[in-house]
């Protein structure tokens, strides 16, 4: 299978990179760029834990295509934080202790990025129904929505 030459901007990085027809976008993020911050949970869309951005909207990097990356600006875990220092989102996932196994928390991370970006005021509903996509086995997701209120509130110079 002829290989496809893919040019895009990832993290608004100028990037290149040669795929397989099949690739996922997830598995050429891991394992042919090595950014392994984007994780893959299920493979099958259900989990949320492989979320990153096309074009700025929110995608399941595990069905998507690498090569439908051509042109395209992907934005992923490793974008959000800003000049080396954790972005607003990623210290309060820290502060309300929103992690544990850290599968999830780089999807949720990127998912609450964009959520705030759409809406810089969710109420609590809306922030669980945004991230209702991103499925998580430890937290009990309490944690990860005071830390995603908390997230809106300082970005809006609220705290």
């Amino acid at each position: 299978m002829a290989k496809i030459h893919v040019n895009t901007t990832i993290n608004g990085e100028p990037t290149e990179f040669l795929c397989d027809p099949n690739d996922t976008l997830l598995n050429v993020l891991r394992y042919n760029l090595e950014l392994t911050g984007t994780k893959e949970g299920c493979g099958s869309g259900d989990c949320g834990a492989c979320s990153v951005t096309v074009n700025d909207r929110l995608v399941c990097a595990c069905l998507v295509l690498g090569a439908e990356a051509e042109g395209a600006e992907v934005g992923t875990i490793e974008g959000v934080a800003e000049a080396n220092q954790l972005s607003v989102i990623q210290t309060k996932f820290l502060e309300h202790a929103a992690l544990q196994c850290g599968i999830c928390t780089p999807g949720l991370i990127v998912s609450t990025q964009e959520l705030l970006k759409e809406n810089p005021k969710p109420t609590e509903e809306e922030a669980r129904y945004f991230l209702a996509g991103n499925l998580c086995r430890c937290t009990g997701y309490d944690k990860v929505i005071k830390a995603v209120m908390d997230s809106a509130e300082t970005l809006r110079g609220e705290a």
